[in-house]
């Protein structure tokens, strides 16, 4: 497995082609997934192979996005497929990795130990002091697509999603949900 030139090539595509109005999904997202994704494996006993399939994942798991918004898991898994074996990835590699990506989409359905890291890492900021700034981001591609218009529309969408999440692995349960918790709270009473 090449990951560090697949990672060159995939970082190069996305600073090109993702578009300007992504203010979340873009390449520092893609950075700070790839490094939650590590940290957690890492305390979760994630070695060797499965350590690298699980990077490549979060290297992949939103290219979709050079694409649109709408159904960018399917997208990205495409992108998986049609680069990952130029880059010494076996098929079974390949699927593990496409379900890793498509254990991204919300609401968030893992159906194993790394699916759930990926899981995990993708949302690894709902539960970090970096929170609100991130999230920030979020609000205005949101704002730019058209999705949300008003701060009230933003904080009852982060109080339902909050909610409604929940991190899958023993690291991020310790780690991150004291504080999301805590997240909820302040956008809650913003809406008092």
């Amino acid at each position: 497995m090449k990951y560090r030139s697949l990672r060159k090539k995939i970082m190069e595509r996305l600073k090109a082609e993702l578009p300007d109005y992504l203010t979340y999904h873009n390449i520092y997202h893609v950075l700070d997934v790839i490094d939650a994704s590590q940290k957690i494996g890492k305390s979760e006993k994630i070695v060797g192979e499965d350590l690298m399939l699980l990077k490549t994942a979060a290297l992949l798991h939103d290219t979709g996005f050079m694409y649109g918004a709408a159904g960018h898991e399917l997208k990205s898994c495409e992108i998986a497929q049609e680069y990952l074996p130029k880059y010494g990835y076996t098929q079974e590699q390949i699927d593990k990795i496409k379900g890793m990506i498509m254990a991204t989409k919300i609401p968030q359905t893992p159906n194993n130990h790394l699916e759930q890291i990926l899981a995990d890492a993708d949302l690894d900021y709902l539960g970090r002091n970096d929170f609100f700034t991130i999230g920030n981001g979020l609000f205005e591609e949101l704002k730019s697509t058209g999705v949300l218009q008003t701060d009230l529309q933003w904080n009852q969408l982060q109080e339902r999603f909050l909610g409604n999440h929940s991190y899958f692995t023993a690291t991020s349960i310790k780690k991150r949900n004291k504080r999301k918790q805590q997240h909820l709270e302040i956008i809650k009473s913003k809406l008092n």
